[in-house]
């Protein structure tokens, strides 16, 4: 063998294998090969913070393969990703498997395509310390804050919790918005739209740009309409040109997908990594916005061919962020001739949203006319103006157009405005007058949150979605949809020159998918920002990830850039000995019941809770619902929860009671649980719906159960998600394909399980060592 290349994902090596001839092997490192030690803080502070890496332990056989394999070969190229966490990887590699400089090759590339890897193959480089020493850089701080932040959290508030530079700052940025929504002051406005009818037979809606603060002064403006003349006072045209948005980013392509597709981060991410590995796209983590010129030559022609030479404009994008990587590229299709590909649906939608992205980047501007219509009123000098656009030529808009997240329902647009004469008069159908709320600024979803983080300079294109899934996976922040409450707004009709009013109701403050704090994101968060305010500093953050660019150019060392911060980091560890747990907001007195106990809400081991009395004496405790927040919970509210349990009926002679657990709202039957639907309260569920729950559970289960034995009940046959699977005690054993799983006896049962060893899996240690 004359050419080992080594790259970090077995799918990437097969496709690179098929673009090489017999002499190339291709093998994967499965990702990092090595890393700092899991359970110790592995840096040698004393000794200028160097990493003391280890191979783990599931890598160790890989390492052992890739020795083998790279003494028996002339040359190692090293192909992982063109990124700081790529070129780490080759150095560690190059460190573990002892490679010496001359045998050993870095090549680069962000496309995965047969002109790409011999262009790598033709053009191999050292490895970039400066990049590796980024990537250390990064890796020692967040262990550092990360070792010594988490065990002040677990003596003071609770046992297990984690801090990090991003993702408390993540945190931090939802409570802030979580608690700007709860004290935003509700107010209201009433808005004016006027219906006319056409001679046509067609509707044109107007509005007017001022808005009431009053229900007096919206109904004093229709009593001054009654018996007005409408007439058309001019009508204005001009010319609207739009532009397409670049190619996509990392964060775009995140925030597009949750729009359109309705993926999460990690999920858009991982889709991603495939059509990368697969050869389908461009590198996908990457902040530039710029398209090479073979790339876009290729769009040109493309373009040109499917729709003609008007609709190709080439188009060179800069970026907005100074540190992006110019020289790297946006995603875009490996080959934009192909307009789809073969491949899984969740593949195929996103490859889709990146080549019409891509393809639009380079089209012609749309061109539109909007036009503005104002229509004078004979008993008042206010203006009502309609507006439309009509699309001249579409452009891009052929291919693409970009989903925003704004909402705005009261804009007068009426699409297509019809040929209208200055003098004309109007006929009136109706003129309405509607409440209309003041809404806050809304709550995060996963794709905003990202694009705040990018704003804000927090961050890069490999640490968002690993950031947002931290945070979920650790209890900070949860992702639901809740229903939003019932509340009545009013419309004044003006109609045949005659008055009328009535109350309607909408759902406000009903909630898809969005980000909200837990209460142990709430204590965490304020414990952080009063006694280490720098570390979740939104600029000091920023200005950390700018030292890491500068470790990346080149420009800063990177030892020096730790030093700096972890003085007066460290100092502050130490004097946090100091801070009383009694300091710390883990709870909060509400007030007395009439018989003079305490009420209190507290956070505990296992969440939130409310508490009648005091330790020292006899107590009560009742679970917060979900979305009950320690600090604005009332009184009321915290006695509502002691109605639980509560019982809510009896069926088959037992009784059915109603509570909420640590895993959330149950009916308890017997000695079972059933967990409430979301749009179940366990306040109000009735028995009825509470038969119909363990009647549902029932159903389930019976389909799950293929078979049991009245010999041994901790022996079960079931259906699991992937297949059927014997249950044996508390193991689980596979069934093999040639056995019929209806079939299987007690004593088969038996033998199988005795022929799978016992599982040698560990047991998960702690992350690192109390201090």
């Amino acid at each position: 063998m004359k050419n080992l290349v080594i790259v970090e994902s077995p799918a990437k090596a097969k496709t690179i294998e098929g673009y090489l001839g017999k002499e190339y092997v291709v093998k994967s490192s499965y990702g990092h090969i090595r890393d700092l030690p899991e359970r110790d803080l592995g840096v040698d502070v004393k000794n200028k913070f160097k990493p003391q890496y280890e191979i783990s332990d599931d890598k160790k056989d890989t390492i052992k393969t890739l020795k083998k394999l790279s003494d028996d070969c002339d040359i190692v190229w090293l192909a992982t990703d063109d990124d700081r966490e790529g070129e780490a990887i080759s150095w560690h590699l190059k460190e573990s498997l002892d490679l010496n400089d001359s045998k050993t090759r870095r090549i680069v590339f962000r496309e995965i395509t047969k002109k790409a890897i011999i262009n790598a193959i033709e053009n191999p480089r050292t490895i970039d310390t400066n990049l590796v020493n980024a990537q250390q850089a990064r890796r020692v701080l967040d262990r550092l804050v990360g070792y010594e932040l988490s065990p002040v959290l677990w003596k003071k508030i609770k046992t297990g919790l984690s801090a990090g530079r991003v993702q408390s700052v993540a945190v931090r940025l939802i409570v802030e918005r979580e608690r700007e929504i709860d004290g935003f002051a509700t107010s209201f406005h009433y808005y004016i739209k006027a219906i006319f009818d056409l001679p046509t037979g067609k509707k044109l809606q107007a509005i007017l740009p001022d808005k009431y603060k009053t229900e007096s002064d919206a109904r004093a403006f229709l009593e001054r309409c009654k018996n007005a003349v409408f007439t058309v006072k001019g009508t204005d045209k001009k010319a609207v040109f739009r532009s397409p948005q670049p190619p996509f980013t990392t964060s775009t392509l995140q925030q597009e997908a949750a729009r359109k597709l309705y993926f999460s981060v990690s999920q858009t991410m991982l889709v991603a990594q495939k059509l990368y590995e697969s050869g389908k796209i461009t590198y996908m983590r990457t902040d530039s916005v710029n398209l090479s010129d073979d790339a876009m030559n290729d769009a040109k022609n493309n373009i040109i061919e499917h729709f003609g030479t008007n609709y190709s404009k080439p188009r060179k994008f800069a970026n907005k962020n100074q540190s992006a990587q110019e020289a790297h590229e946006a995603i875009r299709p490996v080959n934009f001739a192909a307009e789809s590909i073969e491949a899984d649906a969740q593949e195929k939608k996103l490859y889709d949203l990146i080549w019409k992205r891509a393809i639009a980047s380079q089209m012609s501007n749309a061109e539109l006319e909007k036009t503005t219509v104002n229509i004078g009123i004979s008993t008042t000098p206010e203006i009502l103006q309609a507006s439309g656009e009509v699309i001249k030529f579409d452009g891009f808009m052929k291919v693409y157009l970009e989903d925003t997240d704004d909402e705005n329902d009261e804009d007068g647009s009426s699409g297509v405005i019809p040929v209208l004469n200055v003098g004309q008069i109007l006929s009136l159908d109706e003129m309405n007058a509607t409440q209309k709320y003041a809404k806050p600024a809304p709550r995060y979803t996963e794709a905003s949150l990202v694009k705040k983080l990018e704003e804000m300079g927090i961050g890069r294109p490999s640490t968002y979605a690993p950031t947002i899934s931290t945070i979920l996976k650790r209890d900070y922040v949860v992702k639901e949809s809740r229903e939003g409450k019932e509340r009545e707004y009013n419309i004044i009709t003006l109609k045949s020159n005659a008055i009328s009013q009535k109350n309607k109701t909408e759902i406000a403050g009903a909630e898809k998918n969005k980000l909200f704090p837990t209460n142990l994101a709430m204590v965490v968060n304020d414990f952080l920002v009063s006694n280490f305010d720098t570390v979740i500093d939104y600029q000091f953050t920023a200005n950390v990830e700018e030292q890491f660019d500068k470790i990346a150019d080149g420009n800063l060392d990177w030892v020096s850039m730790i030093e700096n911060f972890y003085q007066p980091f460290h100092e502050t560890i130490e004097t946090s000995e100091q801070i009383s747990r009694k300091d710390i907001n883990t709870n909060r007195l509400l007030g007395q019941t009439p018989d003079g106990l305490n009420v209190y809400v507290k956070l505990g081991k296992f969440g939130a809770y409310a508490q009648i009395g005091d330790n020292e004496g006899e107590i009560k405790t009742a679970n917060l619902k979900k979305g009950q927040l320690l600090e604005n919970i009332n009184m009321d509210e915290a006695m509502e929860l002691f109605k639980l349990p509560r019982e809510v009926g009896s069926f088959e002679g037992q009784p059915m009671v109603a509570n909420i657990g640590k895993f959330g709202p149950y009916i308890k039957h017997g000695d079972k649980y059933y967990s409430l639907a979301k749009t179940d309260d366990p306040m109000t569920v009735t028995a009825e719906r509470s038969i119909d729950i363990i009647a549902e559970k029932r159903q389930s289960e019976s389909n799950k159960i293929i078979k049991e034995f009245a010999e041994n009940a901790e022996v079960k046959v079931l259906n699991g998600k992937y297949g059927p699977y014997i249950v044996y005690g508390k193991r689980n054993i596979k069934i093999p394909k040639d056995r019929k799983p209806a079939e299987l006896t007690l004593q088969d049962c038996t033998a199988l399980a005795e022929a799978q060893p016992e599982s040698d899996a560990k047991p998960k240690k702690k992350f690192f060592k109390k201090r």
